[in-house]
């Protein structure tokens, strides 16, 4: 994606007027947060929130759509096959406990079945200033990986808006980031949830408890035979407050939304 496209769309978004009421989906889920979404043919950006659209915080696992082309461009991953190692240990404090994942794995599956602790493996291989290199030529975030910790993208000062991660998903779609045909042929194919005669979904979940609080994504995109519409769903919770659906909200908020716009079926 060129350094062009990036300036002209942030400038569109701001110049929308037509700003649709999506917030009722957030408030059936007792939650703070926002939608953005792309609709690249009409090049329309539309928001619940366009202030939110535009503010910066971890990633959490979503950055492992662009650690995954990180991982391959540099050789620290093969393909998507790549097998990691399962390191003996984890911090369960701050990862939670799930020995479904306690085991050597392979990329794909640490992408699906989100295994962080896998990525922070290929992490430590990749190395800090490959990632400033990587990140920067792509716009990604503030590029800020000086924490001292492997796992910058759950931990530290690292961020990223929702805007930009639309900007970024764009990018992998139109195969205009910094990597090769082959490294986004690889991931596209690890990021489909859901594939049928009428559209493709690709999209990345993402979790983080840093700071106190809750900060929970699902950000891709929707292929259809006429269009490409892009999503980046972010809901933030202060970690004392308990909600039982905060993870599913991540989904049911998108599909609610995009099933109002008609890119996503109903019934899903």
């Amino acid at each position: 994606m060129k350094t062009t496209f990036l300036a002209g769309a942030i400038l569109l978004f701001h110049s929308l007027s037509a700003q649709e009421s999506l917030t009722k989906p957030f408030k059936d889920c007792h939650i703070d947060g926002s939608i953005t979404l792309f609709d690249y043919n009409a090049k329309k950006w539309i928001s619940s929130d366009i202030y939110d659209s535009h503010k910066p915080t971890l990633p959490a696992s979503t950055f492992k759509i662009i650690n995954t082309l990180i991982a391959l461009e540099t050789g620290v991953a093969k393909d998507e096959n790549h097998l990691v190692k399962w390191p003996g240990t984890t911090d369960t404090v701050k990862y939670g406990y799930r020995p479904d994942i306690y085991h050597d794995i392979t990329m794909k599956e640490a992408f699906r079945l989100s295994a962080g602790w896998a990525y922070v493996e290929m992490a430590k291989e990749i190395g800090k200033e490959r990632y400033e290199h990587f990140l920067k030529a792509s716009h990604y975030g503030n590029a800020d990986v000086s924490i001292n910790d492997p796992d910058f993208w759950n931990f530290g000062s690292f961020a990223i808006s929702p805007a930009n991660q639309i900007e970024i998903l764009i990018g992998v779609y139109e195969e205009t980031l910094p990597f090769s045909k082959r490294s986004f042929t690889i991931l596209k194919e690890m990021m489909i949830e859901e594939q049928n005669d009428g559209y493709t979904l690709r999209a990345k979940t993402g979790w983080t408890r840093d700071g106190g609080k809750d900060t929970g994504w699902w950000v891709g995109y929707v292929e259809k035979e006429d269009n490409v519409y892009f999503f980046a769903t972010r809901l933030i919770k202060e970690r004392k407050t308990i909600n039982p659906n905060f993870g599913s909200c991540r989904k049911t908020i998108t599909r609610r939304v995009l099933s109002e716009l008609k890119v996503l079926p109903l019934d899903e």
